[in-house]
């Protein structure tokens, strides 16, 4: 098959490697049939997450169906469309049984396009698959189901869970790509008295106020005096940061108020200073995490509802083989407009039978 392969920091490709095959009674085999690429694959092809060895195959996010079945597996079956979760759960370790995937110690946690071969490819072999795929009711279209596999769950539950948001409060969201603007989109689900949405992409602004921001505002343009601005001073209830560089972090800390949270979802390479000589005394909460999908089926159901907007979110299309633009367009982002960019599409050859009913 087909397969989009790390070799190294800037350097990937689209090329043959072996199909994936049963290697326990607990596993299954996908068909990709969308996919889409996230922040933190850029993260990997820049070298930030050394983990992340030459030769694995990228991406976290699918929507597919299954062609194989371990003899273990219960939930779905070949011919069944899944949605396949960023998250891998064995289900039997302390914190799979506290509903903390993420944190799996049986063999899970993030493990697609990290530890193992993951998605980026025309099939893909997913462990644990009952507590790991999600079978999609058709109401669903797999370009929006895909949304389901990471950004949503990752921005609900890291973001505005941990970050705790309420009713009425100033909601700041630092960064307006897709984890960002999910965050819009959930943070709204509470009633905040503001959402205010911050980046440097006037194109990702417009996006965001689209999606629910009441305000916006250029990172380069002073983001710190405008909160004190909406808020008389105080700062933000909830701050949550969504690019994963320093800067980003440490504008957070500036923003929130006494008493106040800062939800960490970005993904960080390099060190961000934690300046404990201002906020020791303020009362603040950080927060980090990485998401447990604990949260996706019900996120399922809002979206089959058409309760959870998304189509705003996906800017650009491409067909499987066009991996290596689509990592161009997405890792552009300011020059190209790219929110999130999506794959699928034909992959295998169909063979039209000559029409004999006339003989």
């Amino acid at each position: 098959m087909k397969a989009l392969v790390f070799q190294g920091p800037g350097r990937i490709a689209w090329q043959d490697v072996p199909d994936p095959v049963v290697e326990d009674p607990a596993d299954a085999i996908v068909r990709v049939d969308a996919v889409t690429i996230c922040g933190t694959d850029l993260h990997i092809l820049k070298g930030d997450v050394p983990e992340v060895t030459p030769g694995r195959v990228l991406g976290h996010e699918a929507v597919g169906t299954v062609v194989e079945a371990g003899g273990d597996v219960r939930t779905v079956r070949p011919g069944d469309r899944v949605l396949v979760s960023c998250i891998t759960a064995c289900g039997r370790c302390r914190f799979c049984r506290e509903s903390r995937y993420g944190q799996c110690r049986g063999g899970g946690g993030w493990i697609l396009g990290h530890t193992v071969d993951g998605t980026q490819a025309e099939y893909v072999r997913v462990p644990f698959a009952d507590l790991s795929v999600h079978p999609l009711p058709e109401a669903i279209d797999d370009f929006d189901a895909v949304l389901l596999a990471d950004i949503f769950p990752t921005a609900y539950e890291v973001g505005v869970l941990n970050g705790a948001v309420s009713p009425a409060d100033t909601v700041v969201v630092v960064g307006a790509g897709p984890v960002g603007l999910a965050a819009v989109i959930t943070a709204g689900l509470y009633s905040p008295g503001r959402i205010v949405a911050v980046d440097l992409a006037e194109s990702r602004l417009a996006a965001a106020h689209a999606l629910g921001a009441d305000t916006t505002v250029n990172a380069g343009e002073g983001p710190e005096e405008l909160v004190a601005d909406l808020t008389d001073g105080l700062g933000a209830d909830v701050v949550m940061e969504a690019v994963g560089v320093p800067e980003a972090f440490e504008i957070c800390t500036r923003m929130v108020r006494p008493g106040g949270r800062v939800a960490n979802i970005g993904v960080h390479g390099k060190p961000a200073v934690l300046h404990l000589e201002d906020l020791w005394i303020k009362d603040v909460t950080i927060t980090t995490g990485l998401v447990d999908t604990s949260s996706t089926p019900m996120l399922l159901r809002m979206m089959a509802s058409g309760r959870l907007p998304s189509a705003a979110l996906l800017t650009h299309r491409f067909e499987l083989g066009e991996m290596e633009e689509a990592y161009d367009v997405f890792g552009r982002a300011a020059e190209t407009g790219a929110i999130k960019v999506a794959l699928g599409g034909p992959q295998h050859t169909v063979v039209s039978l000559p029409d004999t009913s006339a003989a």
